[in-house]
């Protein structure tokens, strides 16, 4: 592969509306990865449950056993086009598509109370019930440690910041700038 490849990033609070946005490019051409996924994968090839705290764990682990940009190295592997690629939660991450790649950076936000709603409605193993557990989890992904999540390093690398806080159609109005 060569870095002339376009790559869009998308990192961001969970519940903002970044799996939201990966289909959104996908629709519009661009193949479609998340580093959750890959995560995902790994849960299931070790038979453990697809849980919000598995998934930090492991991913924690695999960053402190073989690097903190593994997770985009992963995905670089099956990248054969043009791509969007969601759950970036490490900077070595941004270096590494940084280095390898015609790269953007998008952060999609949005109000706590908005995204903990959202997170409810879509149903998966959050491991939190209520608003206050919710931002205890989020603070789990505001690490320091290199080979951890580091959500606000990586939004502060961010190219572009998008608010998702209105309607769906308002929001891929704001994507739609991209393409």
């Amino acid at each position: 592969m060569n870095n002339k490849i376009k790559i869009i990033g998308l990192t961001g609070t969970n519940g903002a509306g970044k799996g939201e946005a990966a289909a959104f490019f996908h629709r519009h051409g661009y193949e479609s990865y998340s580093l959750s996924d890959i995560l995902r994968e790994e849960l299931v090839q070790r038979g453990l449950a697809l849980s919000r705290d598995n998934l930090i764990k492991i991913g924690n682990e695999l960053r402190r056993q073989y690097g903190a940009d593994i997770l985009a190295r992963r995905a670089w592997q099956r990248i054969k086009n043009r791509a969007v690629i969601d759950s970036i939660r490490n900077p070595g991450e941004v270096t590494f598509f940084r280095q390898h790649a015609q790269f953007i950076l998008i952060a999609i936000d949005a109000p706590v109370e908005v995204r903990f709603q959202r997170i409810l409605k879509r149903g998966r193993a959050e491991s939190v019930q209520t608003l206050p557990e919710f931002k205890a989890k989020e603070a789990e992904e505001r690490s320091t440690n290199p080979h951890h999540q580091q959500l606000q390093a990586c939004l502060a690398l961010a190219d572009y910041l998008i608010i998702n806080d209105g309607t769906l159609e308002e929001f891929y109005q704001k994507l739609a700038r991209f393409i």
